[in-house]
């Protein structure tokens, strides 16, 4: 019996299980390789970054808790085969791995977006993981956890978000060293509103990088500041 018990703790899997969540909804994915898609996002509360552009400071400290049956039956409502564990931070709740493993067992195909500073050795194998490599410019760039590049999968992607040509130059730099297109897909995407599209296109154009530009999908169809889409 207390195997059991310790069982269920270390892995999140009692239904008394609680995480602190943000905010649930569907929409249209508006990023990744899965951008167009319709998905659930459980939005978790909590961040242990601040990046200088964030556009959910709203996450850092909103938030209600909800037990996992909940949470898992509100996703089902929609329907939806693909969901998103996003933040805020999801990792920084250590119970998210216990929710993740359910979401999967239940025949979900889960996408986790996190910030990069937490390891990601312990997520579920079955999970797709988007990593952030924080570039200068988000003022975290010393929060990187390089040691997550070594467990990065064929189906993980790696995504940086750029604000200026200073950060373009150093994600090059990361992507060269560390080989990341021989890992995974890597992602590159304007900070909103600060770098024109146009300006990143033309670098990853005359640079060659073996990169796949994105824009936030979402914020061209509702209203940049727009919650729950």
């Amino acid at each position: 019996m207390r195997f059991c018990v310790l069982f269920f703790r270390t892995y999140g899997l009692s239904s008394m299980t609680t995480l602190t969540i943000n905010e649930i909804f569907h929409s249209i994915q508006g990023e990744s390789t899965h951008a167009g898609r319709p998905c659930v996002f459980v939005r978790l509360a909590f961040c242990n970054l601040r990046c200088t552009w964030c556009d959910t400071t709203y996450a850092f400290d909103e938030g209600e808790r909800m037990p996992v049956d909940v949470i898992i039956e509100r996703v089902r409502s929609y329907g939806c085969p693909l969901v998103e564990i996003t933040g805020g931070e999801p990792l920084a709740q250590p119970e998210v791995h216990g929710l993740m493993q359910r979401l999967c067992d239940e025949g979900f195909e889960v996408l986790l977006e996190t910030g990069g500073s937490i390891d990601i050795a312990p997520v579920d194998a079955r999970v797709k993981r988007i990593v952030d490599l924080k570039c200068p410019g988000s003022g975290m760039e010393h929060r990187n956890l390089l040691t997550n590049i070594a467990h990065l999968r064929s189906d993980d992607e790696v995504k940086f978000v750029v604000s200026d040509r200073a950060d373009f130059d150093w994600a090059a730099a990361m992507i060269h060293t560390h080989k990341l297109e021989c890992r995974c897909t890597v992602l590159m995407s304007p900070v909103f509103g600060r770098l024109e599209p146009v300006d990143l296109a033309g670098w990853i154009l005359t640079s060659g990088l073996p990169v796949r530009m994105q824009l936030q999908l979402h914020k061209h169809i509702w209203e940049p500041a727009t919650r729950g889409v």
